[in-house]
């Protein structure tokens, strides 16, 4: 019998788990790659290097795109401030919300469970958009990258949601896409369902330690009750 998560709240992951992004980010990406004289990465590519915030991204697209001429040392430095500034142009642009998602976000508030999007996508993009999805009504509290000292897959992010709402991690339940979110989950002590769709850096999804695997978010909803 499939397990039900009594809980009082949700955390839940932006990128991967309640839009598909990895347009926006490879358009971004791309634009920064071009400004430092490297090759575009396909999109395909482009969505195995999603996951850990913009640091890493940056890290990952330098390695899979390597330097023809040489003498780029500060290229790290200048890639990230050139993406970051690429990416505020193309936040939301080529977003698409995940099937289920819209129906599942509303089952939960229905169920009186508060919501949290926990992400490692810098503050200021994902309140961006949350809002240009029309996501950001579902949400009570967005912890993004930056708004703690340490991001996924640290437990920090999520402990820090907790705070806020004033509940123990096993009083709350994790929904995300990918091997970040369940080592974040486990290390704060919370429960953990996945979704297949999303971007776990070119794993697979199965080889995961979770709790549960659901097809869609409207799922998780069907297994998550508000506890007393």
């Amino acid at each position: 019998m499939a397990a039900t998560f009594r809980v009082r709240a949700v955390g839940i992951d932006l990128d991967g788990t309640l839009l598909d992004t990895v347009g926006d980010i490879a358009a971004a990406l791309n634009a920064t790659l071009a400004e430092l004289g490297r090759p575009p990465l396909a999109v395909d590519a482009v969505r195995a290097l999603v996951g850990r915030g913009v640091a890493v991204l940056m890290q990952r697209a330098l390695a899979r795109s390597p330097d023809d001429h040489g003498g780029n040392d500060d290229a790290f430095a200048r890639g990230q401030a050139a993406f970051l500034r690429h990416y505020e142009r193309e936040n939301g642009l080529s977003a698409a919300l995940f099937p289920g998602v819209a129906d599942g976000l509303s089952a939960l508030r229905a169920k009186g469970l508060r919501l949290a999007c926990v992400t490692n996508k810098p503050q200021a993009f994902a309140e961006a958009l949350l809002e240009r999805t029309g996501l950001a009504r579902h949400f009570e509290l967005t912890v993004g990258g930056g708004a703690v000292a340490r991001g996924k897959p640290d437990p920090m992010p999520l402990e820090h949601a907790c705070a806020r709402f004033g509940i123990a991690p096993s009083q709350m339940v994790m929904i995300g896409d990918s091997v970040n979110d369940a080592l974040s989950a486990r290390a704060a002590g919370m429960p953990v369902i996945i979704v297949p769709y999303g971007y776990n850096e070119g794993h697979p999804v199965a080889a995961i330690d979770a709790d549960a695997f659901v097809g869609t978010l409207l799922e998780a909803a069907g297994r998550i009750e508000a506890a007393a």
